[in-house]
C-alpha cells in the first residue's frame, strides 16, 4: 500500500509523447493539434464519417447510489482500461472534463486515482486545453447579447421577469448565485434580477457533448431558449442572432482530447455536463472516437445506474444512436455499510450484518441493469485496507444468487495489473445476448415518461406535479416539447428525492417541483428538489492546501 498522493504518483510516471499514444490507435497525426508533448485535440473533420465506422464494444461503467464514503468509479474505470490493454486488446477509454469547481471545493481532483490515473493529472484539472473557458465565453457572449438586445429597444419584446439564460463561471462561488445588475442609470442597461451558474451547468456544456459535428452544434446552439416574450412565447439564441459567433469560440473546443493513463492507454476526455441538470456524460464524439479506434471503448456515467445510467440510455445513446455491450457495476463496501445504517466514522469495523442491510441498494440497481435496461452486468468491488473476507463473501453471495459475475478490483493499489479479472470477465460479457432497451419510449406523455422513471427505476409508487410544474408541463406540451426525453434532476444519495432514504426505499412518490426544456440539447430537465446549479466552497476548501513551488511543480491537488 502506497502512501503517496495522487499527484505523487503521477508525478513519478514517465509519460509517453501525445502522438506515439494516437499512433498506437491508428489516429492519424496530421488530425492532431498539440498542446505541448502530452496532450492534443483531434480534428475530428479529418477522420471520416464516426457512424460509418467499424464500432468497437462499448462498456458503460456505472455505480450504487453514491455516499461520502465513495465508490471509485472512475478510478475503476481507468483500471479497466489498462487491464484490457494488458491481456492483449486495443482499449481506449472516454471520460468528462473536471470542473474547477470542485478542484478547489470539496472534492478535489477529477482523473482517476492511485495507480488508475489519467495524466497529465495538473492540466486535465485545471485549465486542460481550454475548453471550459470557451463554453463559459460562448455562454457570456449569448448573455451579453440578450441584455443588449433589451437595452437597444427590445424589438422582440423580451419579458424581463422571464430571463432563463444565466451568466457562468467555472468556479464555486455562492456569492453569485443571485444579483442584480444594469444598475447606476440608462447607461448601464436595465436593471433586473439574475444570477450566475457554474459553467459545468450551462447548456451550452450539455449541447457540446451531444453535438456530432460543428455544424449540428450551430443547430442546437440555434435552438437553445433564453426567454419569453410578452405573449409567452420563446426566444432562442437564434433570434438574436448569436450561433454564429458562439460556435466561432467553440470551434476548438468541440474538438476531442486525447491524453492517456498512467500505463499509457489512449484516454478521450472531453465536455463535462452538470449530472443533475444535464446527462452528466462526456461528449458524443469523444465516445464515437474510441467505438471507431478501439475494440473496447470504456465511458461512465455520472452517479449511481438511477442516475447516471438512466440519463446515458435514454438521453445520450438515443440521440447519439449507441448500444452498451456491457455494465460494470462500481460497489463498496464501505458504501453498502452505510447503505446499512451504518455511520462513516465507524466504517473501519467489521459488520457483516451492515453489509447484508446495504445489499438490497446494490440489488436493485442489478434488477435495473439485467431487466429494465436489459444489459449483461458485472459487479467491480472496489478494494480498500479495512475490507475483510466475511464482508466480500457477503456481497459474493449475493451476486450468485442473482446469476452475476463479481469480481474484487485492486487497481488502485495495482494499476491495470488488479484490474485483470474484471477484464476478462467485461469481455465475456461483451460477447453475450444483449436485449438493451430504454425506459420508456418517446412517444410517451410527459407525465408518462416521468412516472415510468419513478416506477421502473427507483422502484417508487408514482410523482407528483407541483402546481407550477402543472402549468409548465401544459405550456412545453403547448410548445411542442412532448417527445422529448426526460432529464431528472434529483439528490444522487437516494432512490427517492429525499436524500435520508439509503438503501433501497419503496412506496415513495416524488415531487416534480418544476419542469423546464432545455431545446437546444434536446431534453426536458424535471426537479424534484432545490437542485444548486452554483456550489459554495466548504468550509475548508481544497484550495487551501494547493501550492506550487519555484520551478512550477504542483503540490496539494488531491
Amino acid at each position: 500500500m502506497t502512501n503517496l498522493s495522487d499527484i505523487e504518483i503521477a508525478n513519478q510516471v514517465k509519460m509517453n509523447p501525445i502522438t506515439n499514444v494516437a499512433e498506437k490507435l491508428g489516429i492519424p497525426r496530421d488530425s492532431l493539434s498539440l498542446y505541448g508533448d502530452y496532450k492534443a485535440k483531434i480534428n475530428v473533420s479529418k477522420l471520416g464519417d464516426l457512424d460509418k465506422a467499424k464500432r468497437g464494444k462499448l462498456i458503460l461503467v456505472t455505480a450504487i447510489t453514491p455516499t461520502p464514503a465513495g465508490e471509485g468509479k472512475t478510478t475503476t474505470s481507468v483500471g479497466l482500461v489498462d487491464a484490457l490493454s494488458k491481456i492483449g486488446k486495443k482499449a481506449a477509454i472516454a471520460l468528462r472534463e473536471p470542473s474547477l469547481g470542485p478542484v478547489f471545493g470539496v472534492k478535489g481532483g477529477a482523473a482517476g486515482g492511485g495507480y488508475a490515473q489519467v495524466v497529465p493529472m495538473e492540466d486535465i484539472n485545471l485549465h486542460f486545453t481550454g475548453d471550459f473557458h470557451a463554453i463559459g465565453a460562448a455562454n457570456n457572449l449569448l448573455a451579453a447579447l440578450l441584455d443588449n438586445h433589451i437595452h437597444q429597444g427590445n424589438a422582440l419584446g423580451i419579458d424581463s421577469r422571464r430571463i432563463t439564460w444565466k451568466r457562468v463561471v467555472d468556479m464555486n462561488d455562492r456569492q453569485l448565485r443571485h444579483i442584480v445588475n444594469g444598475l447606476q442609470g440608462r447607461v448601464n442597461g436595465v436593471p433586473r434580477e439574475d444570477g450566475y451558474d457554474i459553467t459545468v451547468a450551462s447548456e451550452i456544456m450539455a449541447v457540446l457533448c451531444l453535438a456530432n459535428n460543428i455544424t449540428d452544434l450551430k443547430e442546437k446552439l440555434k435552438k437553445i431558449i433564453v426567454a419569453y416574450n410578452f405573449e409567452g412565447k420563446p426566444v432562442t439564441a437564434g433570434d438574436l442572432k448569436a450561433e454564429g459567433a458562439m460556435t466561432a469560440l467553440l470551434k476548438e473546443a468541440i474538438q476531442p482530447n486525447i491524453v492517456q493513463t498512467l500505463e499509457h492507454s489512449p484516454a478521450f476526455i472531453h465536455g463535462g455536463p452538470f449530472a443533475n441538470i444535464a446527462h452528466g456524460c462526456n461528449s458524443v464524439l469523444a465516445t464515437k472516437l474510441a467505438l471507431k479506434y478501439a475494440d473496447y471503448a470504456v465511458t461512465e456515467a455520472g452517479f449511481g445506474a438511477d442516475l447516471g445510467a438512466e440519463k446515458f440510455i435514454d438521453i445520450k445513446c438515443r440521440l447519439a444512436e449507441l448500444k452498451p455491450d456491457a455494465v460494470v457495476l462500481v460497489a463498496t463496501i464501505r458504501a453498502l455499510k452505510m447503505h446499512g445504517g451504518m455511520k462513516k466514522a465507524d466504517l473501519g469495523t467489521e459488520s457483516v450484518e451492515a453489509v447484508l442491510k446495504g445489499l438490497p441498494n446494490l440489488e436493485k440497481h442489478l434488477s435495473n441493469i439485467q431487466e429494465v435496461y436489459g444489459m449483461p452486468v458485472v459487479v467491480a468491488i472496489n478494494k480498500f485496507p479495512t475490507d475483510t473476507d466475511a464482508e466480500l463473501a457477503a456481497i459474493e453471495n449475493a451476486c450468485k444468487e442473482r446469476g452475476v459475475e463479481v469480481t474484487l478490483s485492486d487497481v488502485w493499489a495495482k494499476g491495470g495489473e488488479g484490474g485483470i479479472d474484471l477484464a476478462n470477465k467485461v469481455v465475456e460479457l461483451a460477447d453475450k445476448p444483449n436485449s438493451f432497451s430504454h425506459v420508456y419510449d418517446l412517444s410517451d406523455s410527459i407525465e408518462e415518461k416521468l412516472t415510468k422513471i419513478v416506477q421502473r427505476v427507483y422502484g417508487g409508487k408514482g410523482i407528483e406535479l407541483a402546481p407550477s410544474a402543472r402549468k409548465e408541463l401544459a405550456e412545453l406540451e403547448k410548445l411542442g416539447f412532448t417527445e422529448y426525453p426526460i432529464c431528472m434532476a434529483k439528490t444522487q444519495y437516494s432512490f427517492s428525492d429525499d436524500a435520508t432514504l439509503l438503501g433501497a426505499p419503496k412506496d415513495f412518490t416524488v415531487t416534480i417541483r418544476n419542469l423546464k426544456v432545455s431545446a437546444g440539447a434536446g431534453f426536458i430537465v424535471a426537479l424534484t428538489g432545490a437542485v444548486m446549479t452554483m456550489p459554495g466552497l466548504p468550509k475548508s476548501p481544497a484550495a487551501e492546501r494547493i501550492d506550487v513551488d519555484a520551478e512550477g511543480n504542483i503540490s496539494g491537488l488531491f
